[in-house]
């Protein structure tokens, strides 16, 4: 689906049903150097049990042509412009690593606007170490192989979506190659990688949400460990649920994930 956002085209895959805007919305965001397709399952699911589905491809970020936004506040004022442009209302976030940041910093300007937030492999502050910013700037290649093996608790994930045979590890280098290649005019890692390091509105934006909150986290997560998530958790008055995976949550447990994801949108 495309829409227009501020004046720019936007892609939004709906999970393989037409986007009802009168039915409840669940909005996906994606974190760095990702698209939309890191929610294929979650997405179907919701798309076919009653939800009308967003999983949105950033500025800049596959099918989302032109430059990326330049901090982790546009990106919210974005989403919340996505909603405009979508015709919707009010709507569930769900955002992983950068994209929670995302969700969160929408739900603290909008609180209106947000039924759910849902917080999918999150930290805050979310800082980045400054050898893998400098990687990221000068070999971003090698800069995802690190993030890939930081981001996966296990070489082999059990059997999952999309299947047997599947390389979890494989898959999540291969999107973010062609996410980094697709956008030709700036070095997209290092670009989404600052934008975490410089998002300091966090406890600001916590102060002024109202729905109710859901952190989903990787019990073996080596990008943002769930210690790093308790005093967030605590301002927002999450419900924490900890899966057996590392960051790439939606990669290494991918049912435990629908499952809890359920669970937050229940």
């Amino acid at each position: 689906m495309k829409l227009t956002v501020h004046g720019r085209e936007a892609y939004a895959y709906t999970g393989g049903k037409p986007f009802d805007p009168a039915l409840p919305c669940v909005v996906f965001l994606h974190g760095a150097l990702n698209d939309h397709s890191v929610w294929t399952l979650l997405a179907r699911w919701c798309a076919h049990h009653g939800f009308g589905v967003l999983a949105v491809d950033q500025p800049g970020h596959g099918r989302s042509p032109g430059l990326p936004l330049d901090s982790v506040e546009a990106l919210a004022d974005w989403t919340l412009a996505l909603l405009d442009a979508a015709q919707v209302r009010e709507a569930a976030l769900v955002g992983h690593s950068m994209g929670s940041l995302i969700a969160l910093e929408a739900a603290g300007r909008a609180p209106e606007r947000v039924s759910r937030l849902a917080m999918v492999g999150t930290a805050y502050p979310m800082k980045v170490s400054d050898a893998l910013l400098s990687t990221a700037r000068d070999e971003p290649l090698k800069a995802i192989d690190m993030v890939t093996a930081f981001s996966h608790s296990t070489l082999a994930a059990k059997p999952g979506n999309p299947g047997p045979g599947s390389w979890a590890q494989g898959g999540s280098r291969a999107l973010m190659r062609q996410v980094l290649r697709r956008q030709t005019a700036l070095n997209l890692f290092e670009h989404d990688f600052r934008l975490c390091n410089a998002y300091a509105g966090g406890a600001q934006a916590a102060k002024r949400v109202r729905c109710p909150v859901t952190f989903i986290l990787g019990e073996r997560d080596a990008m943002t460990p769930p210690k790093a998530a308790r005093e967030l958790a605590g301002a927002l008055k999450a419900r924490t649920l900890v899966l057996p995976a590392g960051h790439a949550l939606m990669q290494e447990d991918p049912d435990g994930l629908l499952r809890a994801l359920q669970t937050a949108l229940a």
